[in-house]
């Protein structure tokens, strides 16, 4: 037995040499696999976005993944897990801005050119230490084939969809109402924003004959339409068309009656005065009827001089002064205390969005969800836990154009040009003068949606291609109307085929009390902190044992803690067995007492319920196993039994519990590899084996 099983295990003295050993080794690579003709198994790593420290729902995914493919390795599968990271477009710049609000500046008057070289400088500085956090964690990926999202094959690929989409009437530019959020001088997708229910003032005027009602009478200066429905009998005396002049907020203006079955008769008294400038709807009901439409708060949430007195005021601060006026007028009716309305906000900086009349581009989503729910309809996409598939046919099935231009520089470039009211897409400049090229760049999901794809190079790439579609995808749960969607979409409509056959969705990662983490809460667990403290398998045990799909986890120090113990308890076993092995001839006994045997027959049985928990999916189901196994079956009870047995006088009794402590250690090792690889390759290195245990063959019955 070597001398380094006689001190107690010490992961900050390890981990980084057994990292380096399986790197240099090229087995990351499936090009150097034990089994080249071996069926494969893929994994797309989803890009951490390189902007900041990895968290703890990074160390989770990593994990979770790294057990996969380290599993499929020992199972003899020629395995590839692609690694790679996000330039993560508005969220990187959301953090870099926040970076030049500390050193007193700000992005406006910027030069676009030198933000996006500063970012990009900031960007790779936390990509490289970011990568250096996911090897630290284990990750057993092929970083030879590592991708970034700005890498110049992805943005030419990204680009090139754009112009196919766009040639094809996929992709459109228009006007519409967008989501804007006043902070950050940005459009975002719905998807960007956080909708939530707030209890909010409902003010009813006096309009002409008419009583409205608002939670918003800031956007009520250029309203001149009043809408009823046609069968309204309430309103029977009004004819469409038919013109009045009504006193306003600033005085007296000629309002036009508009009949039209888009109002509910149901609500409030039926009647409703439109916004078109700042509502989907109402602008759309401006469109039907060729109606004029006005801006009244401009991008940065304040009024224009439209509102007259009020112009230049924000419209929060302007709010309750409007409606002093309208009280002076004798046009507020009441006002109700207890209405609930949803309140859309930027993700990001919690700024409530303001919808505006902006051109931008749209993906038409309703063929291309139908597209994906075929494939799901054939079962070409599963998804774990299966309740999962309900929400994303649910949102498949509610879609709407999905705006793909953000008014910020860090991103891929939309590869488009305009002249008069001439549009074009493509990556050069159009032949003839006048051509001004688009100034916006994508969406991060329109890049992303496409990783898969790009990441594997398909269809270029022979090799890396033939990888593609992957078999898994594993992510958060809150992804699942977010990315997964779009990388179905993206993997149908260029391919043919659904980029994975399975989606397997993770809970968030919470703090001790099952509270969401946030620095403003002060309650953020930084998973390397707790590597330093515990060592890296303690972390990935206590965030894999009990840990259901789609099953948001409560990450408690004192059960890492937990796992360090069975990391100790684990070294401590090895040097039983080791000291109590060494005149072993390493050779399988002809005799094999009873009470051996039945143990060994109790570690099939352990093989192949873990091994089919494995294959299912079910890792914290097998991790758990194989944790009291370990611990309370092989230390407690084995262990004990065989004291006396290894003192006994009958050679063939020694031998026979010698070879059983054996084989019981090294299958304990394998079984635990994909959960605990540190520490086992450790000892496994140091007990002279010829090969890696990173690649040694999954255990099978009798084996």
């Amino acid at each position: 037995m070597k001398d380094i099983f006689l001190s107690p295990y010490n992961p900050k003295d390890t981990e980084g040499n057994i990292y380096k050993l399986w790197e240099d080794s090229g087995f990351f690579n499936p090009d150097n696999s034990k089994n080249p003709d071996a069926e494969r198994f893929t994994i797309v790593m989803p890009p951490p976005n390189a902007n900041g420290n990895l968290h703890a729902g990074h160390a989770l995914f990593i994990t979770l993944e790294d057990i996969m493919i380290r599993f499929k390795r020992m199972m003899g599968f020629k395995t590839l897990w692609l690694p790679g990271a996000d330039h993560a477009g508005f969220e990187t710049q959301v953090v870099y801005e926040k970076k030049l609000e500390k050193e007193g500046r700000s992005r406006f008057g910027m030069d676009p050119k030198d933000l996006y070289n500063e970012i990009l400088a900031f960007t790779l500085e936390n990509k490289k230490n970011m990568e250096s956090q996911v090897r630290s964690i284990g990750a057993s990926c092929d970083w030879s084939r590592e991708k970034f999202t700005l890498d110049p094959y992805v943005v030419n690929k990204t680009q090139d969809t754009f112009i196919k989409m766009f040639n094809e009437g996929l992709a459109y530019r228009g006007k519409r109402a967008i989501n804007w959020c006043s902070k950050h001088q940005t459009s975002l997708s719905e998807v960007e924003t956080e909708s939530t229910e707030e209890s909010s003032l409902f003010y009813y005027f006096k309009y002409g004959p008419f009583e409205i009602g608002t939670v918003r009478p800031e956007t009520k200066f250029g309203d001149k339409y009043v809408v009823m429905h046609p069968d309204d009998k309430r309103y029977a005396e009004y004819t469409h068309g038919q013109k009045m002049t009504v006193e306003w907020i600033n005085g007296p203006i000629e309002a036009t009656v508009i009949k039209d079955s888009v109002v509910d008769m149901e609500f409030g008294t039926g009647v409703m005065t439109i916004t078109p400038w700042h509502s989907q709807v109402d602008f759309e009901l401006a469109q039907k009827y060729n109606l004029e439409i006005e801006q009244i708060i401009d991008w940065r949430g304040k009024l224009l001089p439209i509102a007259e007195e009020f112009a230049g005021m924000n419209i929060k601060d302007a709010r309750p002064k409007i409606v002093e006026k309208l009280n002076s007028k004798g046009l507020l009716v009441r006002v109700d205390d207890k209405y609930k309305n949803v309140v859309k906000k930027c993700y990001k900086c919690n700024t409530i969005i303001e919808p505006q009349i902006k051109d931008q581009w749209f993906v038409k989503m309703e063929p291309l969800a139908k597209m994906a729910l075929e494939s799901v309809d054939k079962g070409e996409v599963k998804f774990i836990p299966d309740n999962y598939e309900k929400i994303f046919r649910y949102w498949m099935n509610n879609t709407i154009d999905w705006n793909i231009s953000r008014q910020i520089v860090w991103g891929i470039p939309i590869p488009a040009w305009f002249r008069d009211n001439e549009v074009k897409a493509s990556k050069e400049k159009p032949e003839g003068e006048g051509w001004v090229s688009d100034v916006d760049t994508f969406d991060t999901w329109f890049s992303s949606g496409q990783w898969p794809l790009t990441i594997t190079e398909y269809p270029e790439n022979k090799d890396l291609s033939s990888y593609y579609p992957t078999d898994i995808m594993e992510t958060g749960h809150d992804l699942i109307f977010k990315w997964v969607p779009r990388m179905i979409i993206f993997g149908l409509y260029l391919s043919g085929k659904a980029p994975f056959n399975t989606v397997y969705l993770h809970g968030l990662v919470n703090d001790a009390h099952g509270k969401k983490m946030s620095k403003s809460k002060g309650n953020v667990v930084n998973p390397l902190d707790l590597t330093e403290k515990y060592g890296t398998d303690a972390l990935r045990m206590a965030l894999i044992v009990g840990n259901t799909p789609g099953t948001d986890l409560a990450l408690q120090e004192d059960k890492v803690k937990a796992y360090k113990h069975f990391a100790n308890k684990i070294w401590n076993i090895t040097r039983f067995v080791l000291s109590s092995t060494e005149n072993w001839d390493g050779t399988k006994p002809e005799t094999i007492e009873e009470d051996d045997a039945k143990n060994l027959n109790e570690l099939d049985s352990l093989v192949e319920d873990t091994t089919k928990d494995m294959n299912e999916y079910r890792f914290y189901l097998a991790a758990e196993k194989i944790y009291h196994y370990v611990w309370h079956t092989f230390a407690d009870k084995i262990i004990e039994e065989s004291k006396n047995k290894l003192k006994n006088e009958s050679t063939d009794t020694v031998k026979s519990a010698q070879y059983a402590l054996r084989h019981i250690l090294e299958t304990s090792l394998k079984l635990l590899h994909p959960f605990m690889p540190f520490i086992t390759e450790e000892i496994w290195q140091n007990m002279d084996k010829k090969e890696l245990l990173m690649v040694t063959t999954w255990p099978t019955k009798n084996n």
